[in-house]
C-alpha cells in the first residue's frame, strides 16, 4: 500500500491502515449499537498507545449513558464523572472538543478526579466527541482513551483517535437509524394486526378501527404500539385492568 503521494507506507502506518480496514468491515458486519461500540472500543486499543479504552453515547430522551469498556477502571472514570457532572468527559461531551490530560498527577483542571484516576493507575487521558451533523445537537458521544504512562499520547495518537471517532460516528449514527427503521416497521406490524382484530370483532372499516386504537392511545397517553400490543395479547384495550374490549362510541 502507498500513501497518496506515492510513497510506500511505513510499517505502523500499515499497521494503522490495516487495523482500520478490519474495523470498517467489523463495523459494517456489526448487527447494533451495542456490537458497533463494542467494535470501536476494542480497536482503539490496537490502533493507539492505549491500554483502556471507553465509549459514552448520548440516548435519546436520557443523558449520557456507558456504550463500551475495555476494562473496570473505565467505568470508574466515567462513573466519578456522570455522578458529579464534571471532567474532561462531561467537557468534551459539552462543549464538543478533544481533551488532553498528559499526566493526572499534574492536572489542575479537575483537581479530585485526577488524583483519583492517578490512584487507579492511570495517568494519561484522551477525550475525543464523536460528532455527526452541525449544530449543538451533533455530539453522539465521547470516546475515551486511558494510558498507565504520562504523556502517552502525542499529536500522531490523536489524528488517529480522531479518524477513529469518524468511523465510530458514523457506523453509531446508521446503526441507530436501522434500529429506528426497523421498530417503525414493527410498529406498524402492529398496529396492522390490532386493526384486523376490531375489524373483525365489531365489523368497521379500516379507517374506524385506526381512529379506535388513536383514541384509545391518547386518552390513556399511551403510545399506539403498545396499545396495539395489548389488544394483540389481552383482546382488551387499556382503559381499566378489568374492563373487557368494547367499541367506543
Amino acid at each position: 500500500m502507498v500513501q497518496s503521494d506515492g510513497a510506500p507506507l511505513g510499517p505502523d502506518e500499515q499497521q494503522v491502515a490495516d487495523t482500520f480496514a478490519r474495523l470498517a468491515v467489523e463495523l459494517h458486519d456489526a448487527d447494533g449499537v451495542v456490537e458497533t461500540v463494542d467494535a470501536v472500543a476494542q480497536f482503539a486499543l490496537q490502533a493507539l498507545n492505549c491500554s483502556y479504552a471507553g465509549i459514552v453515547l448520548y440516548t435519546r430522551g436520557s443523558g449520557p449513558e456507558i456504550a463500551a469498556v475495555t476494562d473496570p477502571v473505565v467505568t470508574e472514570a466515567y462513573k466519578l464523572q456522570l455522578d458529579s457532572e464534571n471532567g474532561p468527559l462531561v467537557t468534551s461531551l459539552r462543549e464538543q472538543i478533544t481533551v488532553l490530560i498528559p499526566d493526572t498527577r499534574a492536572e489542575q483542571r479537575w483537581p479530585e478526579w485526577s488524583a483519583k484516576l492517578a490512584t487507579l493507575g492511570v495517568r494519561s487521558v484522551l477525550d475525543v466527541p464523536l460528532l455527526t451533523g452541525s449544530g449543538r445537537s451533533r455530539t453522539v458521544g465521547v470516546l475515551g482513551l486511558y494510558s498507565p504512562d504520562p504523556d502517552a499520547f502525542g499529536a500522531d495518537d490523536e489524528a488517529i483517535a480522531h479518524i477513529l471517532a469518524r468511523h465510530a460516528s458514523v457506523a453509531v449514527a446508521t446503526a441507530r437509524h436501522e434500529a429506528s427503521m426497523a421498530q417503525a416497521v414493527d410498529a406498524r406490524k402492529l398496529v396492522g394486526q390490532a386493526m384486523g382484530i376490531l375489524m373483525e370483532r365489531f365489523d368497521v372499516d379500516g379507517d374506524r378501527a385506526f381512529a379506535i386504537l388513536k383514541r384509545y392511545s391518547q386518552d390513556t397517553n399511551t403510545k399506539l404500539r403498545d396499545v396495539a400490543q395489548r389488544l394483540i395479547d389481552t383482546r382488551k384495550l387499556p382503559v381499566a385492568p378489568q374492563q373487557e374490549l368494547r367499541p367506543p362510541a
